[in-house]
Parts: structure tokens; C-alpha cells; sequence
């Protein structure tokens, strides 16, 4: 057990070294020069020569590379080339708006896909059934800007039942909070809810065949009983397996929704740099995600013990 939970750290590094070389020759690679983007439409070669020089930009790649990495390994995720801040700095600004939302979204997404996927599986190939199934489908199917802007014209222009832009501390008031967030974790939450509401529905239909479930009902043990204690705790590993999964759509989903409701996160810092060709914020917003999806991984892969006591690493 400590040797899995130490490999897997381990394994950490080299899938971030190989995240970062990729943004790095990527970001590098695509037309544009932030060094002309700074000096603006009226600056001269000169101008432009003498900021890359500052920049490091006229180094050949490799030993860009080289000493970002170790500026990397020391904890210095370096310096906005726009903004004359740390991107370490950026990001602890921008992180609080996104965990809620992703805090949030995760915590609806379960509430709503598990139950719904159960029914589905419970009352399989009924109409309820295919009504759940379908709908799930067209979750799935509509992009998360389309339904972003769909709630907006709805909730917000038409009933006013909820703010369409910004975001609200927690320290100010809970209450506020939560209504600011209703939109934007709906909204991110769509595509989730289909994907996991199939998966447990799956999962469920094939636990409601096996043996154990048969005889349980035989017993006399109530069908409420017997769906949620032996059904779906038979089918909580591929579910949670989902869950960590689509982690990966609530980050790039992030991006998108966070632009959409105006959001100050690191969905909408992504944006900017991006259009901005700021390039240590960029890697280091990439890096921050990529590390957050390698240690929700191995929280999942963790979990395996606690869902089935047959699993042994």
C-alpha cells in the first residue's frame, strides 16, 4: 500500500516534465512574437530586439526550456510578461472563483447524475428509462456556451432569479455566493450529469443481473434495499472511475464557462494570457491543471480500497 501511494507520487513528475515540454514547444512553435505584441504597432526592430533580449526570447529553444525548468524546480513559476505580478501570485488570486465552481459543479453533478442513473437502470427500457436517456443525450450534445447563454437569457434577462456576470466571495455572505455560482456550475455541470448519469446506469443494469441481487430479493430485503445497498455499491468503481475521469471536462469546461459569466478564475486568466501570448502564465496555469488532475487520479485510484475490499495493490 505505501509503496503504490509512493510510485504514484513519483509517477507525478514525469508526466508533468513531459505536460510542460509539450506546452513549451507548443506555445513556442505557433506564429506571433510577444515581444511586437509589447512594443505595439509603433515599435521598431529595435524595440523589438531589445525585448526579446529581456525576455530570454532570443536564446534557442532548448535553453529556454532548460532554464525555465530549473526556475521550475526551485518553485518559481516565473513572471507575467503583461502584468507585473508572479504567476504563482496570479494564480492564488484566480484559484478561489474557480474551486467554487468546481467544488460546486462536482457536488450537483453527483447529487443529480447517480440518482438519475439509477432510476434509469432500475426501471430499464421503460419510459423513464428513455427519457432520462434522451435527455442525458442532449446534455451531452449541447455545447456548454450554448446552455450558458440559454440560462443567462432565462434566469437572469427573463425571471432576474440570478446574477449573469461576476462572482461573490464567500466571506461576503453565503447566501450571494451560492446565487452567483447556480449559473455557471448548471451550466458546466450538463455534460458531466450525461456522461455520469450513462455510466452509472450501465453499471447499475449489469449489478441488477448478477446472482447476489437475486438473491437478496428472494430474502425478502426491500427493492429500495436492494438497489442502493448491493446494486449501486457494487457499481461504485466505475462510477467513482468516471468521476475522476470527467475531471477533465470540469478544466476545460472551466475555461469556457468562466468566460461566458464573466468570471475573474483561471478559466478566464487562461483566455487572456492566451490572447495575449503571455507565456509564463500560460504554462504555469497548464501545469497547475495538469497537477490537479494527476493527484484527482490518484485520489480515485485510492478510493478503489475503500468501494472494494477485493482490490490489493
Amino acid at each position: 500500500m505505501f509503496l503504490f501511494i509512493l510510485r504514484r507520487i513519483l509517477s507525478i513528475i514525469p508526466v508533468l516534465a513531459i505536460v510542460a515540454l509539450i506546452v513549451f514547444m507548443m506555445l513556442h512553435l505557433v506564429p506571433g512574437d510577444p515581444a511586437a505584441i509589447i512594443v505595439g504597432d509603433n515599435g521598431t526592430l529595435e524595440d523589438i530586439a531589445r525585448v526579446r533580449a529581456q525576455l530570454g526570447l532570443n536564446e534557442s529553444l532548448p535553453l529556454q526550456f532548460w532554464h525555465w525548468l530549473l526556475r521550475l524546480l526551485q518553485g518559481d513559476l516565473g513572471h507575467s510578461i503583461f502584468i507585473p505580478q508572479s504567476v504563482a501570485s496570479l494564480i492564488g488570486q484566480r484559484i478561489g472563483p474557480t474551486l467554487s465552481l468546481g467544488l460546486l459543479t462536482l457536488v450537483v453533478t453527483v447529487l443529480l447524475a447517480v440518482p438519475l442513473g439509477t432510476i434509469a437502470a432500475w426501471k430499464r427500457n421503460s419510459w423513464i428509462d428513455r427519457s432520462l436517456m434522451a435527455t442525458s443525450a442532449v446534455g451531452f450534445s449541447v455545447p456548454a456556451f450554448v446552455v450558458g447563454y440559454l440560462f443567462i437569457w432565462l434566469f437572469g434577462l427573463h425571471l432576474h432569479w440570478f446574477p449573469v456576470q461576476g462572482y461573490t466571495p464567500m466571506a461576503q455572505g453565503f447566501g450571494a455566493w451560492l446565487q452567483g455560482l447556480v449559473l455557471p456550475s448548471l451550466t458546466l455541470s450538463m455534460v458531466y450529469i450525461a456522461l455520469i448519469a450513462r455510466v452509472t446506469r450501465a453499471a447499475v443494469s449489469e449489478a441488477l443481473t448478477e446472482d447476489y441481487i437475486r438473491t437478496a430479493r428472494s430474502k425478502g430485503i426491500s427493492e429500495w434495499r436492494v438497489l442502493m445497498r448491493h446494486a449501486l455499491a457494487n457499481a461504485a468503481v466505475p462510477i467513482v472511475t468516471v468521476v475522476g475521469i470527467g475531471v477533465a471536462l470540469l478544466i476545460t469546461g472551466v475555461v469556457v464557462t468562466e468566460t461566458v459569466f464573466a468570471i475573474p478564475g483561471l478559466g478566464r486568466l487562461t483566455v487572456d494570457s492566451v490572447l495575449s501570448r503571455d507565456f509564463p502564465v500560460i504554462q504555469g496555469v497548464t501545469l497547475f491543471f495538469s497537477f490537479v488532475y494527476v493527484l484527482v487520479n490518484l485520489l480515485v485510484d485510492l478510493s478503489y480500497l475503500l468501494l472494494d475490499p477485493r482490490i490489493r495493490y
